[in-house]
């Protein structure tokens, strides 16, 4: 099992989480952060950083959520999502999408 980051981090890609990872899972994408499924060790560190709620264990995932494992271990093998290990800024727009709902179509690869 590993943990995901789910569409809440969409349009908003808070930073927190790359704080506390101890193995630096987390890769960055234009406007999504995703979490390395052969990288993470499930400590869950970064389940109450996550300003959003964005991220659970596998098996805590809501059902509509699902589809977003798959969406993470694609997404952290591509050569431009490269490794975030330190907080940057949250998108200009975050506050204003952290609440919105059904994101998966906002999200760039």
């Amino acid at each position: 099992m590993t943990h995901v980051v789910t569409e809440a981090c969409i349009r908003c890609k808070y930073t927190d989480c790359v704080d506390v990872c101890p193995v630096d899972c987390f890769r960055e994408g234009p406007n999504f952060l995703t979490i390395d499924p052969d990288e993470c060790i499930d400590c869950a560190v970064c389940i109450p950083e996550c300003p959003v709620s964005a991220i659970y264990a596998e098996e805590d995932l809501p059902k509509d959520q699902i589809h977003m494992t798959d969406i993470n271990a694609e997404l952290a093998k591509l050569p431009t999502w490269k490794s975030i290990t330190k907080r940057k800024a949250a998108l200009p727009d975050a506050e204003e999408w952290k609440d919105k709902t059904g994101k998966l179509g906002e999200l760039i690869r």
